[in-house]
């Protein structure tokens, strides 16, 4: 389940931001079972920043997991990205292993909103 891969992420302000991500084993295709997983990610504008600008995770609802696929489904709604006041930041997404507390960084990398110009 090797290394966290570095992903740039673009939002475009005032659209439905959604990215799908298939999470695999080390050999490239076996999917990893999310069944019991939980999955969390935050948005900063820089990694020692205390303020979380944007927070997506399994009980917010802007993750979702389809269990032994190993997809992993990213979603903002079009109302909450319009209401986003930051330009760019840094994130990293992190998935828990409910039956024995292991954490996986999936991903991380920067985050760019693309201001929304009609309104």
């Amino acid at each position: 389940m090797g290394c966290a891969v570095k992903q740039p992420l673009e939002i475009e302000q005032g659209a439905t931001f959604k990215f799908k991500i298939n999470w695999f084993q080390d050999d490239e295709i076996t999917p990893v079972d999310l069944t019991n997983y939980t999955a969390r990610m935050q948005v900063r504008s820089e990694v020692t920043s205390t303020t979380v600008l944007l927070e997506l995770t399994t009980e917010n609802g802007r993750i979702t997991m389809n269990g032994a696929s190993g997809v992993i489904d990213l979603y903002v709604s079009a109302t909450d990205t319009a209401a986003l006041t930051f330009t760019a930041g840094v994130y990293d997404l992190e998935l828990v292993d409910g039956s024995n507390s292991d954490v996986y960084r999936l991903m991380y990398g920067l985050i760019e909103v693309s201001p929304e110009v009609t309104r």
